[in-house]
């Protein structure tokens, strides 16, 4: 057993494969979350006003540091989803004009963006990805197919949620920008679980989770835009920050940071997490959970007599594999692995395909991958 388990506050009876949809927060860095929560509640007018507002920019400092950004540039949001319809409902685009994104995408971001686009009258152009995916180039062939002169917006998922797919996101930035047009990239499952420079990717917005792979606790997220693109973006909550009476040198943070009362501990562990990261070598352990991940994926695959969706290497793959399963009733399924054989999984459906989709992190062993293999197995009958 990884002596690393042992800081993780999960249900021993539960065999839990789903790090990816709200990760899990270990001991030290949910203890620094208590810990601030008492503060918050010794002082509350302090903290919200002065001394919890200091450290919310000292924890700004450390993640802008880790994703390789300026901290005048991020804000801390609740989640990715938020991030998303602040920029969706203020995006500068006519009627008519084109968001190209693909047949992938999460579907919180998907309910957004058909939102605005029936409320305002542009287009949403979903590239439709061929599957099994056969290669990078043939990826991209098919994304930029469904480009046209209209298309002013990329907007795609740096890993998918459904899929648990790794998409090439450098490649797509870099071309959306000869071309002139606004790129948009969910990272909501990307650091901690690939490294990540956001000055290096050169996409103009970007939001992610520090909740999953970072694993701070629930509630803490960010939003990146670069500067050139910040005035544009509208808070959702209008509050103290819009006209300050004592205002930051950057109206990025005023609009977005201060939207009414609200318990930010959550934010301030971030440094906590970073700290927790690097004292146990995270990226290695990182490593050796994606070589799992990696070399698990052909025999869930050969089991069970289905196809990958794409090839199981480094490139696609990250900490997590999304297994194909044809089954009529997927929620079902995802009930009886629950309650019946207690495994905490997701079972997803996009595009018509069920998916079974596990994730490894360092208190998971192989044993619960052979638990895996052994059930699934048993229900495809």
């Amino acid at each position: 057993m990884n002596p690393l388990k042992k800081d993780f506050l999960l249900d021993g009876e539960l065999s839990f494969l789903n790090f990816g949809s709200f990760g899990a927060c270990p001991r030290p860095v949910f203890e620094e979350y208590q810990n601030w929560q008492r503060k918050l509640e010794a002082s509350p007018v302090q903290f919200i006003t002065k001394f919890g507002l200091e450290a919310l920019a000292e924890s700004r400092e450390a993640l802008g540091k880790y994703l390789g950004a300026s901290a005048r540039d991020l804000v801390f949001v609740t989640n990715p989803s938020y991030a998303g319809n602040a920029i969706v409902r203020a995006l500068p685009i006519a009627a008519g004009e084109e968001v190209l994104t693909t047949n992938l995408e999460y579907g919180a971001m998907d309910r957004t963006w058909d939102y605005y686009a029936e409320k305002r009258g542009f287009v949403m152009k979903r590239a439709h990805i061929s599957m099994p995916i056969v290669s990078k180039d043939q990826f991209l062939k098919d994304f930029w197919l469904a480009a046209t002169e209209k298309t002013k917006v990329v907007f795609l998922s740096h890993i998918t949620s459904s899929t648990a797919l790794v998409l090439p996101v450098e490649e797509i930035i870099a071309e959306a920008k000869r071309r002139g047009m606004l790129t948009i990239i969910d990272g909501a499952h990307t650091p901690a679980l690939l490294p990540l420079n956001l000055r290096e990717l050169g996409a103009d917005l970007y939001f992610g989770a520090c909740h999953k792979w970072m694993m701070a606790p629930k509630g803490a997220s960010f939003l990146y835009a670069n500067p050139q693109q910040q005035a544009w973006i509208d808070p959702l909550v209008i509050s103290w920050g819009y006209r300050s009476a004592a205002p930051s040198d950057s109206l990025f943070l005023d609009y977005h940071q201060m939207n009414g009362t609200r318990d930010y501990s959550a934010f301030l562990t971030v440094p906590a997490a970073i700290r927790y990261m690097e004292e146990n070598d995270w990226w290695n352990v990182a490593k050796r959970c994606q070589q799992i991940v990696r070399d698990w994926a052909p025999r869930f695959t050969e089991a069970l007599g289905v196809e990958a969706h794409a090839p199981m290497t480094s490139d696609w793959l990250g900490q997590m594999f999304a297994i194909p399963f044809p089954t009529k009733n997927p929620v079902n399924l995802y009930r009886k692995l629950v309650d019946h054989y207690r495994i905490e999984i997701p079972v997803t459906e996009q595009n018509g395909n069920t998916f079974v989709r596990y994730s490894f992190q360092v208190f998971n062993d192989e044993n619960q991958l052979q638990q895996l293999l052994d059930v699934l197995k048993n229900e495809r009958g």
